[in-house]
């Protein structure tokens, strides 16, 4: 199969993402020469459709494409929610062996995240129609064959290192008050994952970064906004005036509030959203 062939068949299909997402796979490996799961790996340990993960905040679920050391891979249906795809993948990216890409596909576009350690998030986006260029091809074959290629340059290590200093003081602080330290740690993941949702374009631009900075002196007010929005990304709705995606996974459900003092709001991950930003988007 080559490029024109390809777009040619996947313009014309309409099928849901079950009827279509293997077919549409297996023909990006002819396209690619890739040889398909079952071929490359007929025992499926390290090429397979269907990985079964197990997801961070409990529970199970699968990646439709899994390959060893190059990605994950989540299917939707043409012009479903990709991001929510992208979101179900970091769920399940420990149990995949925590894959150098993180790849969603609506069979219109190909979205490949980046999710190597230490380093900031890029992410790469190949449209239907743009598959015939040389531009796609180097990106894909990347994808399949060599994910390096696809490496951010620009390190994030002393922000990682910095927030994760800050995680750890926090949390010893929080302890020595006397919080559960599973409430401790499950709030301290949510502030990290909005930082993070808003550097990749999950959340609106800078709302995690405003909500910090106007309430970062005054911890009630902290407490109040943060533990609001963690309720609306549960269940997807407004904001303010600001409208948030539902976050699937269950990692915003339920959960004690944790109330912060002014030096553990300072001293909090969230407070280094600004630097990470930057940090994640310099080339």
């Amino acid at each position: 199969m080559n490029a024109q062939e390809f777009i040619s068949k996947w313009r014309r299909v309409e099928l849901r993402e079950r009827q279509a997402s293997q077919e549409h796979f297996l023909d990006l490996c002819a396209l690619l020469g890739q040889d398909p799961p079952a071929k490359a790996d007929p025992i499926g340990e390290s090429f397979c459709f269907e990985r079964g993960a197990g997801k961070e905040s409990g529970g199970d679920g699968w990646a439709d494409v899994w390959k060893k050391g190059c990605f994950g891979w989540e299917y939707k249906g043409k012009h479903k929610d990709l991001d929510g795809a992208y979101v179900q993948l970091l769920t399940y990216r420990e149990s995949l062996e925590n894959p150098p890409l993180l790849v969603v596909c609506d069979m219109d576009r190909i979205v490949v995240h980046t999710n190597f350690t230490n380093t900031p998030n890029r992410v790469h986006e190949v449209r239907l129609e743009e598959l015939d260029t040389p531009r796609a091809h180097e990106i894909l074959r990347a994808v399949f064959f060599e994910p390096d290629k696809l490496k951010p340059g620009v390190t994030s290590r002393t922000v990682t290192e910095e927030a994760a200093r800050r995680i750890g003081e926090i949390a010893q602080s929080l302890r020595e008050k006397g919080s559960a330290g599973e409430d401790v740690a499950q709030f301290l993941d949510r502030l990290v994952f909005c930082m993070f949702a808003e550097d990749v374009g999950l959340l609106p631009e800078k709302l995690f970064s405003r909500l910090v900075e106007k309430s970062r002196r005054d911890p009630a007010r902290f407490g109040k906004l943060v533990t609001d929005l963690f309720a609306v990304m549960a269940q997807g709705g407004d904001f303010g005036a600001d409208t948030i995606r539902r976050f699937n996974g269950n990692l915003f459900n339920n959960g004690a509030p944790i109330a912060l003092s002014e030096d553990e709001v300072s001293a909090s991950p969230a407070a280094s959203t600004r630097e990470s930003r930057a940090t994640s988007r310099a080339k």
